[in-house]
């Protein structure tokens, strides 16, 4: 058979792409719906709050002394209504954005990096470190969270970057247990044994070869921590104990609303579906990362 002929009967391919690690990820995390929807909608929202001052007229605490002392309904000039001192609804709610979603995030990240490094600790090292840090984490954890953390918020009035710190400061325990159990396991494995073998220090072991195998549930567990430290921000704004009026946040927006519920529930209605729909996106996307960093799936 000549060459040309061979050349016909062979289908022509193009050059397969490598199916890397990256790309498994990709295609798990395709197929989970809502997580994708999850994650464009935080990305919409996002974009929504760093955009705010050019998606409206008004600032944050711009008065129409005209309509001031009661609420108005919302209108073409106000799309989600105005308060009782005249503010616009919708301009509130996206500067309201901006310090929700600042204070879930980054909370979420220093409870992650408190809770990596207690946990990392514990795992590895074991013996009197792990009981020590673990009983530390025991302690903890059998506080209820929200009335110290109520407490801490009436000693100090926090402002937005104390807030953080104290809900971040408080929220380690989870990822810290979750870490260790990563680190009693695979520190027992064939290349962490010959990486001991080979003279590697423990900072190195634990920073370089473990944490990088254990970086999935770590990351599942701090998205959901986003979803946690926007419900307490809300949580503690709505109690008076959070970021201070005229500021606004979705939880302070909510507290300002509840003596209006009956003859203006707007107030109240479209921060609160802000709350509802940021929460929800991210429980999706910390459902989608979970089954798509898992090798098993």
């Amino acid at each position: 058979m000549s060459d040309a002929t061979l050349r016909t009967a062979s289908p022509a391919r193009g050059p397969r792409l490598a199916d890397t690690p990256w790309r498994r990820f990709v295609r798990r995390f395709r197929k989970h719906r809502f997580a994708v929807i999850g994650l464009l909608t935080l990305l919409v929202l996002g974009v929504l709050a760093v955009s705010a001052p050019l998606l409206t007229p008004y600032t944050y605490d711009e008065q129409d002394f005209s309509i001031i002392g009661q609420p108005q309904p919302p209108s073409r000039a106000h799309l989600m209504g105005t308060d009782e001192l005249g503010r616009d609804g919708f301009t509130r709610v996206l500067y309201g954005a901006r310090i929700s979603l600042l204070v879930g995030l980054f909370s979420a990240l220093i409870a992650t990096g408190l809770g990596v490094l207690v946990g990392a600790l514990s795992g590895y090292y074991r013996g009197h470190i792990d009981t020590l840090l673990m009983r530390f984490t025991d302690i903890m954890l059998s506080i209820p969270l929200l009335p110290l953390m109520i407490l801490l918020s009436g000693m100090t009035r926090p402002g937005i970057l104390l807030l953080v710190c104290i809900i971040g400061g408080l929220g380690w325990m989870g990822t810290a247990r979750l870490v260790r159990s990563q680190f009693l396991s695979l520190r027992e494995r064939e290349y962490i044994e010959a990486s001991r073998a080979l003279g590697g220090s423990n900072n190195r072991i634990m920073f370089r070869h473990i944490l990088p195998n254990a970086i999935g549930p770590i990351v599942v567990s701090t998205t959901l921590a986003v979803g946690s430290g926007i419900m307490l921000e809300s949580a503690l704004s709505f109690l008076g104990m959070g970021v201070q009026p005229p500021t606004p946040t979705w939880g302070n927006l909510l507290n300002s609303a509840s003596q209006w519920l009956s003859g203006a529930p707007w107030l109240a209605i479209f921060p609160g579906l802000m709350i509802l729909i940021t929460v929800l996106a991210v429980n999706f996307l910390g459902d989608g990362l979970r089954d798509a960093l898992d090798p098993r799936s």
